[in-house]
């Protein structure tokens, strides 16, 4: 992971982390995909490619792994070309793709935050913000979660916790708003990135999705090009659910890459690949506990060593 997050995030400078924080990073990775490499592992073990149902049962473990059909298909398709499982976490690699590099050139660089309740929005906001401060850029967060109770407070905390500035609005207050007014203050004061905190909510909520757009479009009339990413937090627990939520979300808020949270409490990490495949959408991050060090820049290498106890 040697310099992952300077390329992430398109720049150099900063913190780079030592060999031993590097190998920290993977190992939280890996126990979080404990339960998935588990599953994964018991279904795989004694697999024979000549044995008639053999194949039948490999599509049953990685659909059971929330892989999904439509890449479960095309993985055992590959894997069926090339005789047996040595070249599988070769080809869920290429499956994942890479998270590429944050479009963050402009100044200030506005990052949009969606996801429906309970994903871990605002705690990932916080981790975000802290890694961008300790790489050298100036931070704003804006609270336009003007609905869940004590969201801004929340917020608030994290952003002195990242050494991030901080824009609030009143309870029940326009979220658009909020957006507009914290841009036109990073635009004053100088700012590099601004990370703009939505509402969570449901994915088949019109009213509420609709309401995404507008804050897109008002933050396009504060900052040319805004926002210029769109980060999708989804819950990993949720499986397949969340495939279908990154759609929703697509269709309305344009999300840009993925953000996935809670692994350690699910025996399905495949829906990465799912995501990833489904969607051609890049998983940027993952989320790999409660402190503000436990954001991972994603690793397509990583995530599938971490998946497997064992080459094939």
């Amino acid at each position: 992971m040697a310099r992952a997050w300077e390329k992430l995030l398109g720049f150099e400078g900063g913190v780079e982390e030592t060999p031993e924080q590097q190998a920290g990073f993977f190992g939280r990775l890996r126990d979080s995909l404990s339960q998935s490499r588990r599953a994964l592992t018991q279904q795989f073990a004694g697999f024979d490619p000549n044995e008639e149902d053999a194949w039948e049962r490999l599509e049953e473990a990685l659909i059971g792994a929330d892989v999904g059909v439509p890449a479960t298909a095309e993985l055992v398709r590959r894997l069926e070309e090339r005789g047996g499982l040595e070249s599988l976490e070769e080809e869920l690699a290429a499956l994942l793709g890479e998270p590429g590099t944050l479009n963050i050139a402009a100044s200030p660089s506005v990052v949009l935050v969606v996801g429906v309740n309970g994903t871990g929005k605002t705690t990932t906001i916080g981790k975000l913000a802290s890694k961008f401060h300790e790489h050298g850029r100036s931070v704003l967060l804006a609270a336009a979660d003007t609905f869940r109770a004590a969201a801004e407070e929340q917020l608030e905390i994290w952003a002195e916790r990242a050494q991030a500035d901080f824009v609030g609005a009143p309870r029940g207050g326009d979220p658009a708003a909020v957006a507009y007014d914290a841009i036109e203050a990073a635009i004053a004061r100088g700012r590099d990135v601004v990370i703009v905190d939505t509402a969570g909510r449901l994915h088949n909520r019109v009213n509420l999705m609709n309401e995404l757009n507008k804050i897109r479009r008002v933050a396009g009339r504060a900052a040319d090009g805004a926002p210029h990413e769109v980060l999708l937090v989804l819950d990993a627990t949720v499986g397949q659910n969340g495939v279908q939520q990154a759609r929703e979300f697509t269709s309305v808020a344009g999300v840009t890459g993925i953000v996935l949270t809670k692994l350690d409490g699910t025996a399905k990490g495949g829906v990465a690949v799912a995501i990833a495949h489904d969607l051609k959408l890049p998983i940027r991050y993952v989320g790999v506990g409660e402190g503000i060090e436990d954001l991972v820049p994603f690793s397509a290498e990583e995530y599938v060593d971490g998946l497997f106890e064992e080459k094939w």
